[in-house]
């Protein structure tokens, strides 16, 4: 695998690029044409992100695949053709070298190299990013697009690497074929990764057996391939399609609903419901009412049409019943798309294990021991999900200010102004990360958004001679709480899961997406560029001959 020379200190590059999934990429295109020295180091050995290191069986995306895609070239969206509504990862991955390729990305990526160390020097305005591979690099800007779920969670069960037979994790499986046929299987978890890969590994086990904490809401997909006639029809209009995906709530085009799900009598609430339902749409049921994710009343009545979905697809009621979520709203966790999931316990060689009544009390040499006895098993795959958001930007050591470290900066949980920028550590942007629209939109329309927020704000820097940014803290004050009086107008909070950060022992509690829409978040980001990034400080090095310009945001600079 060809791969870019490594720059080391002795020759410095403008920017840093962490990651070469889709942010990594995008970001390396439009800092190419500012005409900088970039380099993207990479600690997969290739390129795709999330798209290369979730390879499970069943993994496909669940937002559309013409919607999740690039917009930012007209031409790319003519000579790519999707084959399926809902693509899957091999596909996914094959667009994503499309890309590279077609614009010539992968020169600048570093592949094998994971970023250990990042530090910055405060007299220089520099950043000196170090890499297990034992080189060094200075740069003044570092993007971290490392990803909103890419460092997994260690499933943390006791006895784990006394298990003779095989173990996998569904965000890290190998690239060589597994094969499940005639095995004993058990799968640990059913989020969303679970969801997808327990119907495709119930084809070929002898017995599959699977682990629930928390049951999902799972929606069907309806998935199928794409006709000739309606990708001719989406190319000849996508020019208006991706504008209107960008000027969007989530970054999906759909009317936005104007009543309440209390307003309106049973027989047609359940009629709406079953068109949202046969759409095959994860966001169908939400679009609704203007109530779903803000009044439990309002949420039950959806959530037990679900449960409703369960019991009619289930045949076994006890079991249906263990499927049937019942401790949290709907969509409080991330709803799951599925293909065949609920049916696939209708099978005589799938079988549901509560773990709230039965829990896990350690794996065995021979399989998995509960309170209620031993699992003898051929193989263990885990889908206990990932550290989610903070999980990429905490897993090396980031070093700001004054020595402090982002570790240090966040122990009571993220902090940063428009997501984009925590205060103290100038120069260093995140893409995806906390306290933006990231996981609660479609994933392409809000890294395009960011990424070139990132770039035109490094433009400006070089065009008025400035060598740093920094967040004041008193907008990133404003953010933190402009967030969090959203977030609490609806019932995501309360609930413990990975949104809150609940599924990590020890991490702080708090919910760490921005709740506000990508239409609102791209207004209050682009009143930023409008009034000259008043709400960060500008200046150039201290040693520098030149006068440092300073501009501090004035208090309550959102507009709250």
């Amino acid at each position: 695998m060809d791969t870019a020379p490594t720059p080391s200190a002795a020759h410095p590059v403008d920017a840093v690029v962490v990651g070469a999934g889709l942010s990594g990429l995008y970001q390396l295109h439009r800092l190419r044409g500012l005409g900088l020295r970039t380099v993207v180091f990479e600690a997969g050995d290739d390129i795709g992100g999330t798209w290369y290191w979730n390879r499970y069986p069943g993994a496909r995306c669940d937002v559309e695949s013409t919607s999740y895609s690039y917009s930012f070239s007209p031409e790319l969206d003519q000579d790519w053709v999707w084959s399926e509504r809902y693509a899957s990862q091999p596909e996914i991955l094959r667009y994503v070298h499309h890309v590279a390729d077609r614009f010539d990305l992968r020169r600048d990526v570093v592949l094998n190299t994971r970023v250990t160390r990042a530090a910055y020097d405060e007299d220089r305005h520099l950043w000196s990013v170090s890499t297990d591979t034992g080189r060094t690099v200075t740069t003044r800007f570092v993007i971290l697009a490392s990803g909103c779920m890419s460092v997994p969670k260690d499933p943390g069960i006791p006895g784990a690497d006394s298990f003779t037979g095989s173990t996998y994790h569904t965000a890290r499986w190998p690239h060589e074929e597994a094969s499940f046929t005639g095995k004993k299987v058990a799968v640990i978890g059913t989020g969303c990764s679970g969801v997808q890969t327990i119907p495709v590994l119930a084809e070929q086990a002898a017995a599959l057996t699977v682990f629930q904490r928390t049951p999902a809401y799972a929606l069907p997909a309806h998935n199928r391939p794409l006709r000739s006639t309606e990708v001719a029809e989406l190319k000849a209009r996508y020019p208006e399609f991706r504008q209107a995906q960008r000027l969007s709530r989530g970054g999906t085009v759909f009317e936005p609903p104007t009543r309440s799900a209390l307003e309106t009598g049973e027989a047609e609430r359940t009629a709406t419901y079953e068109t949202a339902w046969a759409s095959g749409l994860l966001s169908g049921l939400l679009r609704t009412y203007t109530d779903i994710l803000t009044d439990e009343t309002a949420n039950e009545t959806v959530a037990e049409f679900v449960r409703s979905k369960i019991r009619s697809t289930v045949t076994d009621p006890a079991t249906a019943e263990l499927l049937s979520p019942r401790t949290y709203p709907f969509a409080t966790k991330r709803p799951c798309l599925d293909t065949g999931y609920y049916a696939t316990y209708n099978l005589p060689h799938v079988k549901l294990v509560d773990l709230r009544t039965t829990p896990i009390e350690t794996i065995t040499p021979r399989g998995i021991r509960t309170s209620d006895g031993e699992h003898i098993l051929d193989a263990i795959v885990f889908a206990t999900g990932f550290d989610a958001l903070t999980g990429s930007q905490l897993a090396f050591d980031i070093v700001g200010k004054n020595g402090v470290t982002l570790r240090e900066k966040w122990v009571d949980g993220p902090r940063s102004h428009l997501g984009l920028v925590s205060a103290g550590f100038p120069n260093l942007f995140t893409v995806l990360g906390p306290l933006s629209p990231s996981v609660l939109t479609n994933i392409p329309v809000s890294l395009e958004q960011q990424v070139e927020w990132i770039t035109d704000c490094i433009a400006y820097l070089r065009g008025h001679g400035f060598t740093e940014i920094d967040a004041t803290p008193a907008a990133e004050a404003d953010w933190c709480a402009h967030v969090a009086e959203l977030a609490a107008r609806t019932l995501y909070p309360a609930v413990a899961s990975w949104y809150t950060g609940a599924n990590i022992a020890g991490k702080p509690r708090g919910f760490l997406a921005y709740t506000g829409g990508l239409d609102r978040y791209r207004d209050k980001c682009d009143a930023e560029t409008r009034n000259g990034y008043t709400s960060f400080t500008l200046s150039t090095p201290p040693s520098s001959k030149a006068v440092s310009t300073r501009r501090s945001a004035p208090q309550s600079s959102l507009g709250l």
